[in-house]
């Protein structure tokens, strides 16, 4: 159980840090409560792709503004310590800081990415490509830097306001982590986050309509 939560939190922290690229084809891991969590060999990376994929409430404008309030992703991200902004580029353009607390004996670890937003055009698509930076601040000595990560959200509008996600993620954890455990483990980190996340915008939902 306590592998399993660290590898957990790992894949949770990297959960807000890929794009396709053409290796194996994609495995379903594990598919609950809608969510389904596939996973792909990739070259020359002992740790596998993921992809998630699943329905959500709300539109893609909802979804595009919740990821933007990097400082309430601890709220839905699972095992996510804190998330600080460092810099706002643009209105569609962000710098942030972000740190899991890993669970023992795993050291904790953080990365600073750059997050690119396309708000939805008319035919009600949105997308989000999250990429880690190096050294944009100096490493802590008591934490693991992320050293590269890629992320990539597609969201489309579906019929009675809700969306579809697409997403993907490959990653380098930095530091001495088991790749076989991490792979063995790691449909969790994504399904507990997502599950998290419907509930955040099921409640903003309701709210914006009591409004």
């Amino acid at each position: 159980m306590r592998r399993n939560k660290a590898m957990g939190g790992l894949v949770g922290l990297l959960f807000l840090c890929s794009v396709g690229y053409s290796q194996s084809k994609w495995e379903l891991q594990k598919k609950e409560d809608g969510i389904e969590v596939y996973t792909r060999q990739v070259k020359d990376n002992p740790l596998k792709e993921i992809r998630v994929v699943c329905e959500l409430p709300g539109t893609a404008n909802n979804l595009v503004n919740l990821l933007k309030d990097v400082e309430h992703h601890s709220n839905w991200v699972y095992l996510n310590k804190k998330t600080q902004l460092l810099k706002r580029k643009s209105e569609n353009s962000l710098i942030y800081y972000t740190e899991a607390d890993m669970p023992w004996p795993l050291t904790d670890r953080d990365m600073v990415v750059e997050a690119n937003f396309t708000p939805a055009t008319k035919n009600n698509q949105a997308r989000v490509e999250v990429k880690s930076i190096k050294d944009y601040i100096p490493q802590k000595k008591d934490l693991v830097r992320i050293p590269s990560s890629l992320a990539v959200w597609e969201i489309t509008a579906l019929p009675k306001g809700n969306i579809k996600i697409d997403y993907t993620f490959k990653v380098n954890p930095g530091g001495s982590v088991p790749a076989w455990l991490v792979n063995a483990t790691v449909a969790t980190g994504p399904t507990k986050t997502f599950q998290n996340l419907r509930k955040v915008l099921a409640q903003r939902a309701k709210d914006q309509k009591n409004i």
